[in-house]
């Protein structure tokens, strides 16, 4: 209680942080950790990427901390910083947070947590959403026009990957860039758009093709495929999930700084992420 109260929020993470037992590598983790929960304090977003470690954050109030809304404006950053990292840097971002809060609740500069009910993720098994970096990356590969296509389709339209796969050629309208409804009224999918530039990519893909599977093997469909899964020009089956998801598993591994490669429902979330 001995220490004047800071007004501002990064004075109040510097008072923190000059008492805390870090090492100089972990202290610097959790100045960008804290700094970065200043913007959702006035309603707006925290900065992705390289651009979040280099900005200068908002001059705050720390009293904000104590304000009815902060707790909900806190909750829907954390929701959000874990879609778009993965669920360990989220947690430990909100740890650095709680931490904190707690130690200036101590010296009596504000009263209230506001992060008191917020729950650490659990881990994402199939992966957290590609950075825009990454994505990038992934459109420069040298994959054939059918895989640029696929995961065009699912970054725009933050899809299921087997909604995407499912879809036939007369689902596609492509003046409109999106999917049609099926014969029954019912759409193959919710939220199955894409941008222009992925209309003139399937345009390429289906080469004047009006009907039959959108992405197809290889190879001619086995006798025992379905009639709805085969290509009545080609005789091509439709693309598995298992398939499309080996090719890009494969062809992102040197792009993977762990080695494993990414996977499609990275792709899918990186594009609900946007």
């Amino acid at each position: 209680m001995g220490l004047s109260v800071p007004v501002e929020y990064a004075v109040a993470v510097d008072r923190y942080l000059d008492q805390a037992a870090l090492s100089s590598a972990s202290r610097r983790v959790y100045r960008i950790s804290l700094a970065s929960w200043a913007w959702p304090l006035i309603g707006k977003p925290i900065p992705r990427g390289p651009e979040r470690r280099g900005a200068a954050p908002p001059v705050v109030p720390l009293a904000l901390l104590d304000d009815p809304d902060a707790a909900a404006r806190l909750a829907a950053a954390f929701a959000a910083r874990a879609v778009l990292a993965d669920a360990r840097t989220a947690n430990r971002e909100l740890s650095a947070l709680r931490g904190a809060v707690g130690w200036w609740q101590e010296e009596g500069w504000i009263h209230a947590d506001p992060a008191a009910g917020l729950r650490h993720q659990l881990p994402d098994p199939l992966g957290a959403a590609l950075s825009a970096e990454q994505v990038d990356a992934v459109f420069r590969l040298p994959a054939s026009l059918r895989e640029h296509a696929l995961w065009r389709v699912l970054h725009d339209a933050g899809a299921p990957v087997a909604e995407v796969l499912a879809l036939d050629a007369d689902h596609l309208d492509l003046a409109r860039h999106q999917a049609r409804p099926r014969a029954s009224g019912q759409p193959p999918g919710p939220g199955i758009e894409w941008r222009e530039g992925t209309s003139q990519v399937l345009r390429w893909l289906l080469a004047g093709r009006t009907w039959g599977p959108v992405f197809v093997t290889e190879r001619r469909a086995p006798a025992w495929a379905a009639v709805a899964d085969v290509c009545r020009v080609t005789g091509q089956a439709r693309m598995s999930y298992r398939r499309a998801a080996e090719i890009f598993t494969a062809l992102t591994l040197p792009l993977d700084p762990a080695g494993r490669g990414w996977t499609l429902h990275q792709l899918s979330a990186a594009g609900r992420a946007r």
